[in-house]
């Protein structure tokens, strides 16, 4: 559903991707890692479409993010690490204003489960100032899952959210990996992408260093080494000694 090939982003002279390739099917969670200047945050604006890519393509759901801007964005939600909302809009009202710009049918049991699963329902009628810094970042991931998106993206989806708060986005994620969602979670809590995720990128410099599922990532950076969480796989992959030897 999320297909990749030959992204490039140039500032200038200054290369922040390079030739990024790679593919998000359903039902898979794709980790984006990488230390800090990678390009993660440039990568996941460019498939939104919040910037355009300077050469390469990016298909959502067979729809071209470039030729086809309107249709691939709407089978698309990013979830940002900073929930922009509206100030004077109630929690409820933002889910109606958000249902007319989709054009969501019958949207009003939708916006309500979502309410539910996200514990928002007892501040239907609060406006963002009187919400928690957590509470924000749950209100803009209802919205956002409106439209019943196919594909998601998250950026540090964790932030802000308290114990509680964490476990229950968690069994949100995988759940709608489980029901078929291309999902891409960029996060520098490397547990979260271990647990959650069936399949990691790792950038550096802008590039791909490494691409695979979980499973054939840590075979190719641990064997051998008598380790095998993704934190020694990070450190590994992403090390100058590493780099010269990964093609």
């Amino acid at each position: 559903m999320i297909e990749v090939k030959g992204l490039t982003k140039l500032y200038g002279d200054f290369v922040a991707v390079n030739e990024l390739s790679f593919a998000v099917r359903p039902g898979e969670a794709l980790g984006l890692v990488g230390p800090n200047g990678a390009g993660k945050t440039t990568t996941l604006r460019c498939l939104t479409g919040i910037i355009p890519p300077t050469r390469g393509s990016i298909h959502i759901c067979d729809h071209d993010l470039g030729e086809s801007p309107i249709e691939a964005k709407h089978q698309l939600a990013f979830f940002s690490d900073e929930p922009r909302l509206f100030d004077y809009l109630t929690v409820w009202q933002h889910l109606v204003f958000t249902a007319r710009v989709y054009q969501v049918a019958d949207y009003v049991p939708v916006a309500e489960q979502l309410l539910a699963e996200l514990e928002l329902t007892s501040k239907k009628h609060v406006l963002p100032g009187e919400l928690s810094r957590g509470m924000k970042q749950k209100l803009a991931i209802a919205c956002g899952l409106l439209h019943s998106p196919r594909v998601m993206y998250f950026d540090e989806p964790l932030t802000g959210l308290d114990p509680h708060g964490i476990r229950k986005m968690k069994d949100s994620i995988q759940r709608r990996v489980r029901e078929g969602a291309a999902v891409v979670i960029s996060s520098h809590l490397l547990h979260l992408v271990e647990e959650i995720c069936t399949h990691v990128l790792i950038l550096k410099g802008g590039r791909k260093v490494a691409d695979g599922t979980m499973a054939d990532i840590k075979q190719r950076f641990l064997q051998g080494v008598g380790v095998s969480n993704l934190e020694d796989v990070f450190f590994r992959a992403t090390s100058d000694v590493e780099e010269s030897t990964v093609p």
